[in-house]
């Protein structure tokens, strides 16, 4: 096992690069992307950076060079032979051959495109234009790399010894946090992490954690290279961006109010079994599942990440309900902002009632809130969302509407079409 704190201490950038790998990715992002080329390969469409927790100036706090250097590093790689072979010939969701051969030998020949970088005040303005399944890969190794800087001009002022103090208490809160889980009966839980994670070393430590301190109730990990190196189930369906892309390309409000089921309705030929997972809240989950088509009742299950969790898991077990389904053989997966207590809770609701699973994130995998000054290593709320589509702007209403983005008058457009009313505010705390 790796010295993290020693590793971090000797840190050089040639030999510690923060991005590793093509597949350093959730394997959520691999999923839509084959569907996006066999579906949507001539979008076009921009991605950009948000930081949603503006009092974290990172533009101050990252070396721009050292910035440049990390993209451009990332877009040097490919595929490794053994990583191409793993996608070719791994089963997945109990599946062979997941990833199709024209699919591969396209992703076999990618670079990442071009990115524009430009520094705004305080915060950095980053984005990506041209094709859908090009940019798209951009947004998990930019969030990988913009953490783990931030966390790096954190560390860069420590000690030697106060760095194997930080490391050895951050190790001991996972430790704890796993010894609480271990106690919930019948648990499913995975890591969901990658994305605002502390370091892909800090990422790797915590999934090697979880696996000997839950067994078998630790199910996989959404991190494909992770998966791979620790011979894990890589986990992942698919996210908002898939229906916030097809509701831009919409021609008027009746393709609008379509687009969300047009979405699974690709997906619903693509995959079967435990990857028909409805992800429903991208424009209100109550409108969306009361006006869903019956055949997408059938489905595995949802996934919840915004609003109540509690409400919305209600929600769906009264819709399976309504539509002749029984909850039971349904599942439930929570992956909002979780953490031990919730989890706790969450599965103390809905344990019996439906099969519940939760995607645990950035409180795994970058819970150092407390352990050094100023709480400088803090998580905070960094995205890369798609903002345009074929020169449209994109929009995202939520559950909760703190959580809510695009123009205001096109926001209002949406909450119309969609049936939206009044809203619950909720933190949002990663």
């Amino acid at each position: 096992m790796v010295d993290i704190a020693t590793r971090v201490w000797n840190h050089k950038w040639k030999i510690d690069p923060i991005v590793r790998s093509l597949i350093d990715m959730d394997f959520y992002k691999l999923l839509m992307c084959q569907s996006i080329f066999r579906n949507k390969p001539d979008t076009e469409v921009t991605f950009s950076l948000i930081n949603r927790s503006d009092h974290v100036p990172l533009a101050k706090l990252i070396d721009e060079g050292e910035l440049r250097e990390q993209l451009d590093h990332i877009r040097s790689l490919s595929l490794s032979r053994g990583e191409s072979t793993w996608l070719r010939g791994n089963t997945f969701y109990g599946k062979r051959q997941m990833f199709r051969p024209d699919f591969m030998e396209w992703f076999e020949g990618l670079r990442l495109p071009p990115y524009h970088l430009e520094r705004r005040g305080d915060q950095y303005e980053l984005t990506f234009e041209g094709k859908w399944h090009e940019v798209m890969l951009w947004e998990i190794p930019a969030l990988a790399v913009l953490m783990e800087l931030r966390g790096r001009a954190v560390l860069d002022t420590m000690g030697r010894f106060e760095l194997q103090v930080l490391y050895a208490r951050a190790m001991t809160r996972v430790w704890e946090k796993i010894a609480v889980l271990r106690e919930i009966p019948d648990l499913s839980v995975a890591d969901f992490g990658t994305r605002r994670r502390h370091s892909y070393l800090w990422q790797d430590w915590c999934v090697q954690a979880m696996q000997e301190g839950l067994g078998k109730a630790f199910t996989g990990t959404s991190n494909c290279k992770i998966a791979m190196s620790r011979e894990l189930e890589a986990i992942g369906t698919n996210a908002h961006e898939l229906p916030m892309v097809y509701a831009a390309l919409a021609e008027d409000d009746a393709a609008l109010a379509q687009a969300p089921y047009e979405v699974l309705s690709d997906w619903h030929e693509e995959h079967d079994g435990n990857l028909r997972i409805i992800l429903p809240d991208t424009y209100g989950t109550k409108g969306f599942l009361d006006n869903a088509p019956d055949w997408l009742a059938g489905w595995t299950g949802i996934r919840v990440d915004s609003g109540d969790p509690v409400k919305a898991a209600q929600i769906a077990i009264d819709w399976w309900k309504s539509r002749g389904e029984d909850p039971t053989q349904k599942r439930v997966i929570f992956s909002d902002g979780l953490d031990v207590d919730k989890i706790r809770e969450l599965h103390g609701k809905f344990a019996g009632k439906v099969n519940v699973s939760f995607g645990w994130g950035t409180l795994l995998t970058n819970d150092f809130r407390g352990l050094v000054k100023d709480d400088a290593l803090a998580p905070f709320s960094l995205v890369c969302k798609a903002v345009a589509a074929n020169g449209r702007p994109t929009v995202k209403l939520s559950d909760n509407p703190n959580k809510a983005m695009g123009p205001a008058e096109e926001i209002e457009r949406y909450k119309r079409v969609f049936g939206v009313g009044a809203q619950d505010r909720q933190e949002v705390v990663v």
